[in-house]
């Protein structure tokens, strides 16, 4: 029976992914397990540290499906490791060639190797899942391009923007989570062969020419030193997967916001029922935004508890270790939900220009009062020209007019600008500054990115 979100007959879809799931099954850390044991004796035998038809026996034998996996589970539960239980299995399984398994390693060797096995997959399906984001903000960037809408600061209308230019915005973040994953990679992706106390002591001088050999035969990097107790490279992915979901998070929360019935700006796509409520026929919820939100802070979560259990003690942890166990395979689950329902989002997200043009319009010109500022500016001075605009906004506010409205009532102002240049001025179309130049500017960066 399911008692968590990641494995629920309810919830496993909303909180995880299939393919993500299936990197980090149970059937799946134990393949990895057995893969880091084989891919050991080859590179022993390949060193002459054990014969060659022992590893050629290993490679043939060792398999999952061989295994006893309750006889695992009962064994794990005593040790309090899978790796004694499965060396006991193994050794048996692989008859008179069994001796030669798991060879001068340490439990946490496998097990640390195999969850960087891990990490390369899950990493690749997070980078996949990165490009389709910022493929479908780049499209949505680049038609709405001059799309205006009111920008918001302290949610209050601040000055006008487009549409476009919120979307760069994001695009830049994933641009950047793209730059920092292939900086990331290498450090992550690096295998783990060291043996009891990190030195290596069992094979002797020939346990460095071993770790290299293994890790050749596995694709990793070799390690600068042991890294038992150095947990760096884990805290670091996790933590990129916490700012992963932290902007994901961020574009969420601006969705849900713009689809507030009062201001109804954008839409998650519509599928009969999605979002329903079970009294209110009217409501149309932000689930993929709901989701990705709580993803997001799950993440975090898992994130901080990643920085703890870098603190562990001399050569070999006493309980940080077990705490990745739970985190790492948890934000990676959530992270990979996260991404697959933002993806489905943005692909069909309902932009609804005309609501965001009214709501640019409903301050009645009041956003551009800094445009009116700036063309006063040259006339009256910077401050005259400011204090003279907010006396004109406290006019519009408190009569109930537009600002063009108070700007043409008074004296001062209509001294230095026409009727003309006013209504140009109070117009929030006209104001969008450089925003479609900074969109462009935005798309030819990601694009570069992609060569």
């Amino acid at each position: 029976m399911s008692s968590t979100v990641y494995d629920s007959l309810l919830f496993r879809n909303m909180f995880g992914t299939e393919k993500m799931r299936g990197v980090f099954s149970d059937k799946a850390l134990i393949e990895r397990y057995i893969e880091t044991e084989v891919a050991l004796a080859k590179a022993e035998a390949s060193c002459g540290v054990i014969p060659e038809a022992a590893a050629t026996e290993i490679a043939r034998k060792a398999h999952y499906e061989a295994l006893n996996l309750e006889e695992m589970r009962h064994q794990t539960e005593i040790v309090g490791y899978p790796i004694l239980p499965l060396v006991e299995q193994l050794s048996l399984i692989c008859g008179e060639s069994g001796r030669y398994v798991h060879w001068g390693a340490t439990t946490q060797d496998i097990m640390d190797t195999a969850v960087v096995l891990q990490i390369r997959a899950a990493l690749d399906i997070v980078e996949a899942d990165i490009h389709n984001v910022r493929e479908v903000l780049t499209r949505l960037a680049r038609e709405y391009r001059d799309t205006p809408m009111a920008g918001r600061t302290h949610l209050q209308h601040a000055l006008p923007i487009t549409f476009g230019y919120k979307c760069a915005v994001w695009l830049s973040m994933f641009d950047r989570h793209i730059e920092r994953l292939g900086q990331l990679r290498p450090r992550v992706e690096t295998g783990q062969f060291a043996g009891a106390a990190g030195t290596l002591a069992s094979l002797g001088d020939g346990g460095l020419d071993v770790q290299k050999a293994m890790m050749n035969e596995l694709g990793l990097n070799v390690p600068q030193a042991t890294w038992h107790v150095a947990r760096d490279s884990f805290a670091e992915t996790l933590n990129f997967l916490g700012l992963v979901t932290g902007s994901l998070g961020k574009v969420a929360l601006d969705i849900m916001m713009m689809m507030t019935s009062e201001l109804g700006e954008v839409y998650e796509p519509f599928v009969k029922g999605r979002g329903a409520s079970s009294t209110m026929p009217q409501k149309r919820n932000p689930i993929s935004c709901e989701i990705i939100y709580a993803a997001a802070k799950g993440v975090r979560q898992h994130a901080g508890l990643m920085l703890d259990a870098m603190i562990q003690d001399f050569e070999r942890s006493t309980g940080p270790w077990q705490a990745e166990w739970v985190a790492i395979p948890e934000a990676f689950m959530l992270s990979s939900a996260a991404l697959e329902q933002a993806v489905y989002m943005l692909n069909g997200l309902e932009v609804k220009p005309d609501n965001m043009r009214k709501n640019l319009n409903m301050t009645r010109g009041l956003i551009v009062a800094e445009a009116v500022m700036m063309g006063l500016a040259p006339q009256l001075g910077r401050q005259t020209a400011h204090d003279v605009v907010y006396d004109a906004c406290r006019v519009a506010n408190t009569e109930n007019i537009s600002l063009l409205d108070a700007l043409l009532a008074n004296e001062i102002v209509m001294a230095k600008l026409t009727s003309a240049e006013l209504r140009v001025l109070t117009e929030p179309g006209n104001y969008t500054g450089l925003a479609p130049l900074m969109v462009d500017r935005a798309l030819t960066a990601s694009a570069k990115m992609n060569n």
